[in-house]
């Protein structure tokens, strides 16, 4: 069993891979004034409460874009596991032939989607991964990171709107069934959730022209499954874990 840790700005994800697939997906909210001791509790929680045994976990890969976690994370896997973390960082993805301008400033979540998307499908890409920034990743038909843009994310945008205005709230993330809003709720879902559907279709269609190739689009992240129903035309196939995939792929190339 392969344990997989996502550091990312909003969560840690802790993926437990065994045979291509993940039984156990766990998060803890990211938060870089905890001590590594809550982490651990709340790790150990996890696997008892799931019934699984800490020292099954024979290997352990991380990427981070937190780098202020990366300590508390190590402290915790030296504290509860054998085998020694295998860490992507900018020397590893140096080596993978990405053909990027910088490969230290990258984030590595970023690389690991790319690599992941390009051994799973061998063809040119589109990563659209729905996390705490809303990122467009192309990969070239022979594996090459083309580049990226970067937008807020949609959780961003709705905390960022409703925190500046005086009688927004915070809303949940649903699809409205109407584009023109009857009262406040209905409007921010409509103007965020729909003018997003918009801004991806764009998107797309400037990547796919810039590419001058017929990529496969890809959704991932933990919002993607609420866009699905708007998606559905521009979307190839949405994969949930592509990022915990690409950083396995990463270290079986690498190693």
């Amino acid at each position: 069993m392969n344990l997989v840790i996502d550091i990312g700005n909003s969560d840690v994800v802790f993926g437990l891979e065994e045979k291509g697939t993940y039984p156990f997906i766990w998060r803890i909210q990211s938060d870089v004034n905890k001590i590594a001791a809550e982490y651990e509790i709340k790790l150990r929680q996890f696997f008892l409460e799931n019934d699984v045994r800490i020292d099954l976990v024979e290997t352990i890969s991380i990427s981070s874009v937190v780098p202020d976690l990366n300590e508390t994370v190590l402290q915790v896997c030296s504290k509860l596991f054998a085998p020694k973390p295998f860490i992507i960082n900018g020397e590893i993805i140096a080596k993978m032939d990405f053909e990027i301008d910088n490969p230290y400033e990258i984030g590595t979540d970023l690389a690991s989607n790319a690599y992941g998307a390009f051994t799973k499908y061998s063809q040119a890409c589109i990563v659209v991964d729905f996390g705490t920034a809303l990122t467009f990743t192309s990969i070239s038909g022979k594996g090459k990171i083309l580049g990226v843009a970067i937008a807020p994310g949609v959780k961003t945008a709705m905390k960022a709107l409703s925190s500046n205005t005086a009688k927004l709230p915070e809303i949940p993330l649903e699809i409205p069934k109407k584009l023109i809003g009857r009262n406040t709720i209905e409007a921010m879902q409509s103007g965020i959730m729909q003018g997003y559907v918009g801004l991806v279709k764009y998107m797309i269609e400037k990547t796919e022209e810039e590419m001058n190739e017929t990529p496969k689009i890809i959704a991932t992240g933990g919002l993607s499954f609420i866009f699905k129903p708007l998606l559905l035309e521009v979307i190839d196939e949405i994969v949930p874990h592509l990022t915990l995939d690409g950083v396995l792929a990463i270290r079986s190339k690498v190693s």
